[in-house]
């Protein structure tokens, strides 16, 4: 009975591990001739229509009291403006809220603290470009002193990389046809390809400039932004 029951076990683990290497050997394909590597990027550029800026208010006070209320007080004025300008809810963010203190120092002497500062900030989505500028104008007569960006993207890059990615596979194919003919050979197969992920351009360096409640006439420039997706492809040759 036992001999039975080990033979069993026995055949049962070798069918489960007969699929496990057909698997592994399905995976695993030999190349009979050359094996050729080939990296491929493909581009294309998009006119960004998304414009990402910080806008805030920077405010000083004898209290932590005082800062804090004069923050909340701009701070409302400048929501207000946004919703006047259109900006839905969801492409306003709370990004910053902080509080400190200010300290005299003098030789000898224990510091001295004289003043607190708040701040609050706004992360803000602007979906029309052209005219975000205007916005942030009348965000600062409203309040606001501080910002900081823009950062120019594209809300939805996925056709765009999908353009890139075929742009990238045709000049893999390309190359690797360059290199077969330059050796005398000949692409039998493409063996296997990887994509590295979908690039996008680094954001601008944060501009960050005090803001002064004066005549002001700013406009920011949406220009290009290259989009790029890197293949590794793998062919054989003949």
């Amino acid at each position: 009975m036992k001999t039975t029951l080990l033979a069993g076990l026995i055949f049962g683990a070798a069918a489960i591990a007969a699929p496990a290497a057909a698997q592994q050997a399905a995976i695993t394909q030999t190349i009979a001739g050359t094996r050729l590597d080939v990296s491929a990027t493909g581009e294309v550029t998009r006119v960004p229509d998304v414009a990402i800026i910080s806008a805030g208010v920077v405010t000083r006070a004898p209290t932590a009291t005082g800062a804090l209320q004069d923050a909340a007080d701009r701070m409302a004025r400048v929501q207000a403006a946004l919703t006047r300008a259109g900006i839905a809810a969801r492409d306003i963010q709370t990004s910053n809220l902080s509080l400190n203190p200010e300290y005299r120092y003098e030789n000898n002497q224990a510091p001295q603290l004289v003043a607190y500062t708040a701040s609050n900030q706004l992360s803000v989505r602007f979906r029309d470009i052209r005219n975000s500028g205007k916005i942030l104008d009348a965000l600062v007569k409203e309040g606001a002193n501080q910002i900081n960006g823009p950062n120019l993207t594209i809300d939805q890059p996925d056709a765009a990389l999908d353009e890139a990615r075929g742009a990238a596979v045709r000049m893999g194919r390309a190359r690797a046809d360059l290199y077969a003919r330059s050796l005398g050979m000949r692409v039998v197969r493409l063996v296997s390809i990887s994509e590295g992920g979908g690039n996008y351009p680094p954001p601008p360096m944060p501009v960050m400039m005090q803001a002064r409640a004066q005549a002001a006439d700013t406009k920011i420039e949406a220009g290009e932004q290259k989009l790029s997706v890197t293949l590794a492809m793998v062919f054989e040759l003949q």
